[in-house]
């Protein structure tokens, strides 16, 4: 059985992205003898949340990318909304354009959610 999970935040709520990053630490407790893929990808005006300046996030978003969750913010969203990289949480990556990686990781079996 795959186990992959693909979650995607594109509006800036701090109370979302609470939701999302429970949701991660939830689902890798609840599956501790599974091999599965995690990742978020934030596009749109959620990006703004990824910021090292956002501290609870950041120490959030930094324990569970130590134990594997993968964090992807867009890259045409972080240029939109002047976000350099040198201002983003470590271990988030930018990518292209969030959407084309949602699409792609739906089409490799990721259950999408969007918490």
């Amino acid at each position: 059985m795959n186990y992959d999970l693909l979650l995607h935040m594109d509006m800036e709520s701090q109370e979302t992205m609470d939701i999302a990053l429970g949701n991660i630490e939830n689902y890798m407790l609840a599956l501790p003898d599974e091999t599965f893929q995690i990742v978020l990808v934030a596009n749109g005006p959620a990006v703004k949340l990824f910021k090292k300046a956002n501290f609870s996030a950041a120490m959030a978003v930094t324990r569970l990318h130590e134990k594997g969750a993968k964090f992807k913010l867009c890259a045409n969203s972080l240029k939109k909304f002047a976000i350099p990289a040198e201002e983003i949480i470590e271990g988030c990556e930018a990518i292209q354009a969030g959407i084309v990686a949602i699409v792609r990781m739906q089409r490799e079996g990721f259950a999408y959610v969007r918490p």
